[in-house]
């Protein structure tokens, strides 16, 4: 693997189905994993299989359609979770088990009423079975936004002479502030002995609001894998959301870290899994959003018509919507009208405009938004119409 490629990993068939009422069936799970393999994520996540017979049964089904992605089974460090997960991924032709334990002190005593050198013992353990069905092993230090640094390298490193891959770092509760959760990785990057035989990886929860940078800090500071999910969806307030840092790493190419998504597919990867899901998208959603590339303020819209970058730093093609929108309202300007009318055939000149814009105002203050038809009717009652159709 190239050191400026960042391995996409992608948990919404697992993490975000655990959203309360978004249930997927195993028909539905593999349509959107065959999607997301041509997306182009490095590895799918594709269930708990120990958890249900309908997770063991759809996580076999996408490992025996899924070409191209690494397809991965959740495990906790039980040995029975370990063998259904390598059971279920008998027919992968990438197989990974993804195992772990919680790693704070508020896991590691309330939790599992145990203490840090069994917690290691258990890890080392768990990893070492795992290895024994499969050679990619991913290993996760739940909590480990909140496990002291020092004792986290001493897991990592028994993680590590078990056979470990993967090092998954998980601000499980979404707490770290992105300063915080970047320092982590480069002291697990520096200290941690054997770092070089496996690869780092953050896996951020939204609780406040920092889960995508967070792992942006993450890969910055070392880690090559970012765990995230579509929309963002998953437990409490969600996860990394894959479109944004996709996105942001595009974005920012002097950062030189790149992935191998397929961007022009996010917004329709987005819609699929909101429908499939029946989850709303919020309309200021980052990126897929039905706002994200709308603008009804009369200074962005001007700005916008006269050249797109003046207010969109993504061109909208590029994640697949087909072009910005200039919606309006009471807040839009003359420059707005003026596109929108031409676009449903009125060519007006700057006196006239004037004229149609004071009955526009009018009906815009009496609806949220001004549609085409709403348009037309604009210009027919206005004092120039006949003068606009008989130009």
């Amino acid at each position: 693997m190239s050191d400026n490629n960042i391995q996409i990993f992608d948990t919404t068939l697992r993490d975000g189905e655990q959203v309360p009422g978004c249930k997927l069936n195993t028909e539905q799970k593999v349509i959107i994993a065959k999607q997301l393999d041509i997306l182009g994520v490095d590895v799918i996540e594709a269930g708990f299989p120990v958890s249900s017979p309908g997770d063991f049964k759809s996580v076999q089904a996408i490992s025996k359609i899924v070409k191209n992605a690494t397809v991965c089974g959740l495990t906790r460090a039980v040995e029975n979770d370990i063998k259904v997960a390598a059971e279920a991924l008998q027919y992968a032709t990438k197989p990974r088990i993804h195992t772990g334990i919680g790693t704070s002190d508020s896991h590691i005593i309330h939790k599992f009423k145990s203490n840090r050198e069994t917690i290691i013992e258990r890890a080392f353990a768990a990893v070492k079975y795992a290895k024994s069905f499969v050679e990619d092993v991913e290993f996760y230090a739940e909590d480990a936004g909140r496990t002291e640094n020092e004792y986290l390298a001493r897991v990592c490193e028994a993680a590590i002479r078990a056979g470990a891959t993967v090092l998954n770092i998980p601000d499980t509760t979404g707490y770290c502030l992105p300063s915080e959760y970047g320092a982590k990785i480069k002291y697990l990057k520096e200290n941690v002995k054997g770092i070089d035989k496996a690869i780092l990886s953050c896996h951020c929860h939204n609780d406040l609001g920092l889960a995508t940078a967070n792992s942006i800090e993450g890969v910055i500071n070392g880690a090559r894998q970012i765990e995230c999910t579509i929309n963002g969806i998953g437990e409490r307030a969600g996860n990394t959301a894959l479109e944004e840092v996709v996105m942001v790493l595009k974005q920012h190419p002097y950062l030189n870290l790149d992935t191998k998504i397929n961007t022009s597919m996010l917004y329709g990867m987005s819609q699929l899994v909101s429908d499939s899901m029946g989850i709303y998208t919020q309309p200021n959603k980052a990126i897929v959003g039905a706002n994200a590339f709308a603008h009804s303020s009369g200074i962005h819209q001007d700005g916008v018509i006269k050249n797109r970058e003046t207010y969109e730093i993504i061109n909208p093609k590029d994640v697949g919507v087909t072009e910005s929108a200039i919606v309006l309202t009471a807040r839009s300007g003359r420059a707005a009208l003026a596109y929108r009318a031409k676009n449903v055939g009125y060519e007006l000149t700057k006196l006239q405009l004037d004229d149609v814009y004071a009955n526009f105002l009018s009906f815009a203050d009496r609806k949220k938004e001004i549609n085409d038809g709403d348009i037309h009717q604009i210009i027919e009652t206005s004092n120039v119409y006949r003068q606009i159709i008989s130009a």
